[in-house]
């Protein structure tokens, strides 16, 4: 065996670039090879895939855990975004084995392709009422000023059952899990508490109350945590996904199908660049590489998904494996209904500025990318 090759690029930056300008980390992990070492954000080693092979293989491996428990014990939580660990907080995305097996079962259901289709008509008319109050603002709008934000949002609070007059403090929740500050952080996650209790009050029938009555033995405590993470990852990548696809069809490609837009879209700019922190639970071999217990490993999803080399077939957007996105279907049906009503409303509608100007900011740390403004002319 051979230690992963350690790579002088820093794929965890911020970074402000063009709108199709490649990230300036991506081919430099994938010439380095198939497993390669980089330093973490919170510091030490991090093994990051880059080949598709490998990456499935890792997002089946039953010693590759997503419990944060796993997590190397110098980390601090708040420098790389980890939730909570499986014992202190239930959570989809941090159970491994039967607890995620129980959490997959209960949420499955209610995000399935055939359920998120039958809200097809609801979220379209969410779609034309936003766009419809964009045009009472002036000429020229800035879509990511508000509407990116605020669409995925709204569909998800509608479906949940959050009261919709509660939008705007939900939107200021997830603007509040960017902070810097602990307790503005602990602010925010008060607000996503109040809102999931808000969807589970008495006479509410969304799907937060069908999620609870599906899962009897969870604590109010443990409820609003879920929902929190529906709400939260609702706008977490909905958000950009929609500021690029907006552009590609305002832009060079008006004539696109919506769903080949959509693929396509999710494919080059990823909303996930990378998967969510995994660990070792022991000491593996992975690719000829001795990884020793409690190692981090990401899988560099949008460097496979665009690597020129790559084979055609299914891509990583989602994931794959045991933890494939629950809201998959609901996040493709939305980006979908925006594209078709905005052809639909608004013919003549285009961007303000060409395209080539625009821009996108990587957040760093292991978050994905958004366009700093989409200036458009409805007309």
């Amino acid at each position: 065996m051979s230690p992963a090759p350690q790579v002088t690029v820093d794929p965890f930056a911020a970074h402000t670039r063009g709108v199709d300008e490649p990230h300036p980390a991506r081919a430099g992990l994938r010439a380095a090879g198939p497993l390669v070492r980089a330093e973490a954000p919170s510091g030490g080693p991090v093994w990051i895939v880059t080949d598709d092979t490998l990456a499935r293989q890792a997002l089946v491996h039953p010693q590759i855990v997503k419990d944060t428990a796993y997590a190397p014990t110098s980390w601090d939580p708040r420098i790389v975004g980890l939730e909570p660990t499986a014992d202190a907080q239930l959570s989809l995305t941090t159970s491994d084995g039967p607890d995620h097996t129980r959490l997959r079962q209960a949420h499955s259901p209610l995000f399935s392709s055939r359920r998120m289709g039958g809200y097809t008509e609801r979220i379209g008319a969410i779609a034309r009422d936003l766009l419809h109050r964009c045009t009472a603002t002036g000429e020229t709008i800035d879509l990511m000023a508000d509407f990116t934000t605020r669409f995925p949002l709204t569909v998800v609070c509608d479906l949940l059952g959050v009261p919709l007059d509660r939008v705007d403090e939900a939107m200021e929740a997830c603007r509040g899990m960017y902070a810097n500050e602990p307790e503005q952080v602990g602010q925010a996650m008060a607000a996503f508490a109040d809102l999931s209790a808000a969807a589970l009050g008495e006479g509410r029938h969304g799907l937060a109350a069908e999620l609870r009555d599906r899962l009897p033995e969870v604590t109010e405590e443990q409820m609003h945590y879920l929902l929190f993470t529906l709400i939260y990852a609702a706008q977490l990548t909905t958000d950009p996904a929609l500021g690029f696809l907006l552009a590609r069809v305002l832009g060079p490609e008006p004539g696109v199908p919506a769903d080949e837009l959509v693929r396509d879209t999710l494919r080059r700019h990823s909303p996930a660049p990378f998967s969510l922190w995994r660990f070792t639970s022991t000491d593996i071999e992975f690719a000829g590489v001795r990884l020793p217990a409690r190692s981090p490993i990401l899988i560099d999803i949008q460097g496979i998904n665009t690597d020129p080399g790559r084979s055609i077939g299914p891509d990583l957007v989602f994931g794959a494996g045991p933890h494939y996105c629950t809201g998959a279907h609901l996040a493709q049906l939305e980006l979908r209904v925006v594209v078709e009503v905005l052809k639909a409303d608004y013919p003549h509608a285009r961007l303000a500025v060409p395209y080539s100007a625009l821009r996108q900011t990587d957040y760093g740390g292991i978050l994905g990318s958004r366009l700093t403004a989409l200036p458009v002319n409805l007309g």
